[in-house]
């Protein structure tokens, strides 16, 4: 008998997802944001950033809610911000204007643009390049304004494009410029 040696079938691996196919993974613990294509697993925040991104998303919900502004997004909401490859950003707190929301009720899905302010809260894992990589991403697909908190040295970067920052701290005043009409907290605020 003769056994003749094959080489195994090729498998075709995937190396670039689209937001469609990061929208239909199943639901579990992981924290994933899609890059250029490609999924990155996201740490969930520890006990201090994730306080304090509640607090900005609450401080700014209250805001909006009582000016009928627009709409704020929790922390995970999906933002579809370019295609092919495609790339879908979660921040910890956002607002739309009332007039770039789509049409009728707010999708399921992710929203196919760039809110007009993303908030990131920073934990001790954060690496400094991958956040100034996710405000180069909100600022380049139209986002106008962008707060990046540390709750560590309980400081706000405030980000407009297309690449002024001003550095904030707790004595100073956070305010949502032309972005989030009359908004504004004291940055102790936040870490309160």
């Amino acid at each position: 008998m003769v056994i003749e040696k094959t080489a195994p079938p090729k498998r075709s691996l995937k190396t670039l997802f689209t937001a469609e196919e990061l929208f239909c993974l199943p639901a579990d613990e992981r924290r994933l944001e899609l890059v250029k294509g490609k999924l990155y697993e996201m740490a969930p925040a520890g006990g201090r950033p994730g306080r304090v991104a509640m607090r900005i998303g609450r401080l700014l919900d209250a805001h909006v809610e009582l000016t009928g502004l627009g709409q704020v997004f929790a922390a995970e909401t999906g933002f579809t911000l370019q295609r092919n490859p495609d790339t879908v950003r979660a921040p910890d707190a956002a607002f739309v204007a009332q007039d770039r929301m789509p049409p009728g009720e707010t999708p399921d899905g992710y929203l196919a643009l760039a809110p007009d302010l993303a908030v990131e809260v920073i934990s001790p894992n954060d690496r400094p390049r991958e956040v100034r990589e996710k405000v180069a991403d909100w600022l380049n697909a139209g986002t106008r304004l962008v707060w990046v908190i540390y709750p560590a040295s309980r400081t706000v970067a405030v980000h407009r494009p297309p690449d002024s920052v001003e550095e904030l701290g707790e004595v100073d005043t956070l305010d949502g410029a032309d972005v989030v009409p009359g908004f504004y907290c004291r940055v102790a605020e936040l870490f309160g």
